[in-house]
């Protein structure tokens, strides 16, 4: 823990007590912070998932959260292993805020290996727990948590999930807090996307474009010049050549850039994950 860090208490009938929360039907009595108590009042939405993240569900939830965070939304999460530390990385590398919550005193780092992580969302963001200082996480503190993340956000968004993902019971808990849940489509044969499928299947919202979530929850997006200006090289070489054909094929962008038309297609993928692009009857056009 980062010593210098003063731990705050702010129980139920405080006004600083946050908004959402107090709507659950068992919100915790009091909560122990670090950090800037304000930003678990502010429109956020959590991004979790497994501990053990493929390269897909990492770059996912880097994408999402930086997405989210530069939006002005703040991020929630669990400083778990996985998505839920990729998630809080992603929304501090795009200088936007994130709520990291506990499932054990707010004095222990858990992982041990997250103590970089949480000293950064010390001082940058908040850490969250119910719990008071000594308390140890346990089997059943965790998943007790997961109704604080998904209390505190607009939506869950569960990036990946094995069978038994501790994410699922977030999704639950957000499903019986009245809030929405997205699920990031994975493929059938994949163990980390299980649980998402299976989620999609039983009627979260399939998250088939990082703008999905904004667009579902009403919430404005950050300018899309300003998103096209953060890209890679070969990212905004195909934006350019795109907006210079106005509706454009893969065979076209192809013959363009001089690529291949699975790397055209791994582009546009990124691209559309990114809300910079959309695709419709064959053609690729520029997202508004």
């Amino acid at each position: 823990m980062d010593e210098t860090r003063k731990i705050g208490v702010v129980e139920f009938d405080s006004e600083d007590y946050p908004a959402q929360l107090r709507l659950i039907k068992d919100p915790p009595e009091k909560l122990y912070y670090i950090g800037d108590l304000q930003l678990a009042s502010r429109e956020a939405v959590s991004v979790v998932g497994s501990r053990k993240a493929s390269p897909y569900g990492g770059w996912a939830a880097e994408e999402i959260s930086r997405r989210l965070a530069a939006s002005g939304l703040v991020v929630v999460s669990g400083m778990a292993a996985g998505i839920d530390s990729i998630s809080h990385k992603g929304a501090l590398a795009a200088g936007g805020a994130t709520v990291a919550v506990l499932g054990c005193g707010i004095d222990i780092c858990f992982p041990a290996f997250n103590r970089n992580l949480r000293n950064e969302i010390g001082k940058k963001g908040l850490l969250l727990s119910e719990y008071p200082p000594g308390v140890p996480g346990s089997r059943y503190t965790f998943p007790q948590r997961n109704r604080i993340i998904s209390g505190l956000s607009l939506a869950t968004v569960i990036v990946e999930a094995g069978v038994n993902s501790g994410s699922l019971i977030t999704a639950e808990r957000a499903v019986e807090q009245g809030r929405q849940v997205f699920a990031l489509p994975g493929n059938i044969n994949s163990f980390y996307s299980i649980g998402t499928n299976k989620l999609i299947q039983d009627g979260a919202y399939p998250l088939a474009f990082i703008d999905d979530i904004f667009d579902v929850l009403g919430l404005p997006k950050k300018d899309q010049q300003q998103r096209i200006s953060g890209l890679g090289v070969e990212e905004q070489r195909m934006v350019e050549a795109v907006c210079q054909g106005g509706e454009v094929t893969v065979d076209s962008l192809c013959r363009t850039l001089g690529m291949k038309v699975w790397e055209v297609n791994s582009l546009l993928t990124i691209l559309e994950m990114k809300g910079v692009v959309y695709s419709a009857l064959g053609k690729i056009f520029i997202a508004n």
